[in-house]
């Protein structure tokens, strides 16, 4: 009861700081895909560590490191390659946002057609990010990871630009961050806020396409405990 708490303070928490953002921010030429306000650009280089709150919310608590029983080794693919080309640029805060995405139409289609074919999942309204497409687990009682997740059976989300969220094994968000195929989400050592939550950067091209399918299938599998592959979405 206590962490089911924690949990909905966090969501409110989210909320607030997307509400803040959009009330504060000036308008700019570039929108931000998370809730539709800019928000100031931070290379991944210069966001703060993980451990420090977000300047937008000095209300929290004093972040400390989510532990749970669900944070157990999980069967993973092979290991990632690190990814080609700069490191994308992001908010660094929240809103968790990529600044430089470029959204290849083919590309986008097919990453949002395959994103919508695992068994019992929906497309719905991103309960936890403004503007975004929810995979979200229609039946809840087969969810077997539920403490890790803040909205409703939502395991990942994909934004307007193509840039995504996924809940993922802790040590596999640590791969995503380290071969630059994504970044970790600022608030991961806070109370009550999944350690492995991790933003996936836009996929360009088929082969980063693959990549990302191969994240959704992990994370998919996390929270299911299922055993799919990237071939059971194609």
């Amino acid at each position: 009861m206590r962490l089911h708490l924690t949990r909905l303070v966090v969501l409110l928490l989210l909320v607030v700081a997307c509400t803040s953002e959009m009330a504060t921010e000036p308008t700019s030429q570039s929108s931000s895909p998370e809730d539709g306000e800019p928000v100031a650009t931070t290379s991944t280089a210069e966001r703060p560590a993980a451990s420090e709150a977000p300047a937008d919310d000095s209300s929290a608590s004093t972040p400390t490191s989510t532990t749970s029983a669900a944070d157990e080794p999980a069967e993973l693919a092979a290991a990632l390659p690190v990814r080609e080309g700069p490191r994308r640029e992001t908010s660094g805060s929240v809103p968790h946002v990529q600044r430089d995405a470029v959204p290849v139409p083919g590309v986008d289609d097919e990453l949002r057609r395959r994103a919508f074919l695992f068994p019992g999942v929906e497309e719905r309204d991103s309960s936890v990010s403004t503007g975004a497409r929810g995979l979200v687990v229609t039946d809840g009682g087969s969810i077997v990871r539920r403490e890790i997740l803040l909205g409703p059976g939502e395991f990942a989300h994909i934004h307007p630009d193509g840039s995504l969220h996924v809940w993922l094994p802790v040590e596999r968000a640590i791969e995503v961050d380290e071969t630059a195929w994504g970044e970790l989400h600022p608030w991961v050592d806070r109370d009550g806020f999944w350690d492995g939550v991790t933003m996936i950067f836009t996929p360009e091209n088929p082969e980063e396409l693959e990549v990302t399918m191969q994240l959704l299938v992990d994370s998919y599998n996390f929270v299911m405990g299922a055993e799919l592959t990237v071939a059971d979405v194609t």
